[in-house]
């Protein structure tokens, strides 16, 4: 395995969502983050995680058994939500990653909120309008909190200079 084929593979189960964070992150998503989808999987790209080369959701029933294994260790901040961090790609033979990422992936979709299971059943066009939709109204909340925090400091100002 590697990170394009990790890539690929992650990309074919359902209802996945790619984006790039945190750098040269991979983060895999069991539906769109909008509408309150949740990461499952992280491939590191450029070697900058502090170990390993990808992290994955291991679940509370298989974590203590992975991370004895050799190259598996509890992932860096995510340990205490029972995430896996392989240190390289060695670390399992192909189809173990296939069924551990496809794991990851069944684990987190059982967790999602109803609601969200229910837009990620809806035809994908009416799902992507209802996404589209849903950015909206969390772009608009932003600059609704960054005017109010520019007004507070402003208004603060005002108070100060008095």
């Amino acid at each position: 395995m590697d990170a394009e084929r990790a890539r690929e593979f992650l990309l074919s189960l359902p209802h996945v969502v790619e984006t790039q964070q945190w750098g040269d992150n991979l983060v895999f998503w069991v539906g769109n983050k909008a509408i309150g989808g949740k990461m499952f999987a992280l491939v590191d790209l450029s070697g900058g995680l502090a170990k390993g080369v990808a992290m994955y959701a291991a679940g509370a029933e298989r974590y203590a058994e992975l991370v004895e294994r050799e190259g598996l260790i509890p992932a860096p901040y995510m340990a205490r939500i029972f995430w896996v961090a392989a240190e390289r790609w060695g670390s399992l033979r192909n189809n173990e990653w296939e069924e551990e990422l496809r794991a990851a992936h069944a684990i987190t979709l059982g967790k999602l909120p109803k609601r969200v299971r229910e837009v990620l059943e809806l035809p994908v066009k009416e799902r992507e309008k209802l996404i589209v939709e849903r950015r909206k109204v969390l772009a608009d909340r932003e600059k609704t909190a960054f005017a109010m925090k520019q007004a507070s400091k402003a208004e603060k100002k005002r108070q100060t200079a008095k």
